[in-house]
């Protein structure tokens, strides 16, 4: 019966995420999955990427956390749409949540919408937003072993940032060994390895988002 419940569950969810990815062709919308664990710098890489390209490029964010709008706040200060979705405990956003609210931030043609899950490794990873991108942020003081234990989060990811490079000197990590275990996983995802607090590596990590339209197919059949 769990079975049974877990499939009706997915496929309920799944129809959903084609509803928001026609939503998104439509209004010629890049959306980006952002997912990493608590304290990793989603909200940061984000409004790094915003407060860079703002003046040439579209942007909206959809906030997704178990209470609270602090997030939310720093984006809106910036001038950009956002919504927050609080979960109530919830561990993800599913689809569902997102159609509720994207049409609420009345986002113009050709915009990239950034959309910053629960911070959680295990299960956003099986939720389809309706996403073009999926966007997975590890940061060095979590250590090197995380694409081993979190097999499925990285090897979907369409673009992985390693975040706080700034830590490498003072910290135990094995970066050959991370690179190794993300591309045993995925071998097409580019990495960038970035710092948010001296701009260490952003650059390229810019560079990639200036891109982002023009990769997305917004073909009804991703994912």
């Amino acid at each position: 019966m769990e079975i049974k419940v877990f499939k009706d569950i997915m496929s309920a969810n799944q129809k959903l995420a084609q509803t928001n990815r026609a939503y998104f062709k439509d209004k010629s919308i890049a959306a980006v999955n952002v997912m990493a664990s608590p304290g990793a710098g989603k909200t940061s890489i984000i409004l790094e990427i915003i407060k860079a390209l703002k003046e040439s490029m579209n942007f909206g964010v959809i906030e997704g956390d178990i209470a609270s709008s602090i997030d939310a706040e720093k984006v809106g200060r910036l001038g950009i749409p956002v919504v927050q979705i609080n979960t109530g405990g919830g561990c993800h956003l599913d689809a569902n949540m997102i159609k509720l609210v994207v049409e609420d931030l009345e986002l113009k043609e050709n915009s990239i919408l950034f959309i910053e899950n629960v911070g959680n490794l295990v299960c956003p990873s099986s939720f389809d937003l309706g996403e073009n991108i999926r966007m997975v942020i590890a940061s060095v003081p979590e250590g090197h072993d995380k694409p081993y234990k979190y097999l499925s989060m990285f090897e979907t990811a369409d673009v992985i940032i390693l975040n706080k490079s700034d830590l490498l000197p003072y910290i135990d990590f094995d970066m050959d060994y991370f690179m190794k275990g993300i591309r045993a996983l995925n071998e097409k995802a580019p990495v960038f390895q970035v710092s948010c607090k001296t701009g260490g590596g952003l650059g390229e990590l810019f560079e990639y988002c200036k891109g982002i339209l023009r990769r997305s197919s917004f073909d009804l059949n991703e994912n």
